[in-house]
C-alpha cells in the first residue's frame, strides 16, 4: 500500500508541478526505472570513461615527441658550441731548458753540398731561415755582429739560401738531415725566421723564436765575442 501524495499530508513539501507521486511500500518496485536512468547516464557526452579511453594513446605520443627532441638537442647542442669552445693556439715558445745546453755536433752542406762541421764556425749567430728567408733581419744581424762572430743562414733541405750581402763573417749552409730543428724542438713557421746565439764553448746562451729587431739582441750579440 502506497503513502499518501502530494495532495495529502503526508509529503507537504513536494512541488505540486510533480503531480501525483506514489511511493510504493517495496523498493525493488522501482529496479525498472533505476535501470532506465542508469542507461540513460551512460549515454550522456563528456563522461570520464571516454577520456580514460584516449589517455594511453596520448601519454605513447607525448613521449614518442618528447624521445624525438631529447635526439635532437643532443646531436646539435655540440655542434652549435663548437666553434666558440675550439682552443686558442699556444703561442710559440722554445724549450726552457735549451739555453745553456751544448750545441750538437751538426755537418752541414754548403752551396757545393761539402759537408760543413756547424761547430767548427763558433761562436756564431745562426739564423734558421727555412721558415722565411727574411733578408732585412738578416742584413740587420750581420751589420751588428762584433768581429770573430760569424752569422750562419741555415735553410732547410739541400737548397742552401743566398746571403743577402757578401759582408764579412756570413755563411749560408742547408740542413738536409733537419738535425739543427729537431735539436730546437719546434717546426718552421712561415713567415718567421729563428736564431741561436752559440758562444765559442758551444753553449746556447739565447733563443730567439721571432728574429725580430736587433736591438732585442745587441748585447747577447755582442757578448760571444768575449
Amino acid at each position: 500500500m502506497g503513502k499518501p501524495d502530494a495532495d495529502g499530508q503526508g509529503l507537504p513539501d513536494l512541488p505540486p508541478e510533480w503531480g501525483r507521486v506514489v511511493v510504493p511500500d517495496d523498493a525493488s518496485a522501482l529496479a525498472t526505472e533505476a535501470a532506465q536512468i542508469r542507461r540513460e547516464l551512460r549515454r550522456v557526452p563528456g563522461r570520464p570513461a571516454g577520456h580514460r579511453a584516449l589517455a594511453l594513446p596520448l601519454l605513447v605520443l607525448l613521449v614518442a615527441v618528447l624521445t624525438t627532441l631529447a635526439g635532437l638537442l643532443a646531436v646539435t647542442w655540440p655542434r652549435a658550441n663548437r666553434g666558440a669552445d675550439r682552443p686558442t693556439p699556444a703561442p710559440y715558445s722554445p724549450p726552457a731548458t735549451l739555453a745553456g745546453r751544448a750545441l750538437p755536433a751538426l755537418d752541414l752542406v754548403d752551396a757545393g753540398q761539402s759537408p760543413v762541421p756547424l761547430r767548427g764556425l763558433l761562436p756564431a749567430m745562426i739564423i734558421l731561415v727555412d721558415g722565411c728567408p727574411c733578408p732585412d733581419r738578416v742584413a740587420e744581424a750581420v751589420a751588428a755582429a762584433p768581429a770573430g762572430v760569424a752569422v750562419v743562414t741555415v735553410a732547410g733541405g739541400r737548397t742552401v739560401s743566398a746571403p743577402p750581402s757578401a759582408e764579412r763573417n756570413v755563411r749560408a749552409l742547408a740542413d738536409p738531415a733537419g738535425g739543427l730543428r729537431s735539436f730546437l724542438g719546434q717546426p718552421a713557421r712561415t713567415g718567421t725566421a729563428t736564431a741561436l746565439l752559440v758562444d765559442r764553448a758551444g753553449v746556447v746562451t739565447r733563443v730567439l723564436p721571432e728574429l725580430g729587431p736587433v736591438d732585442a739582441y745587441r748585447q747577447d750579440l755582442s757578448a760571444l765575442a768575449a
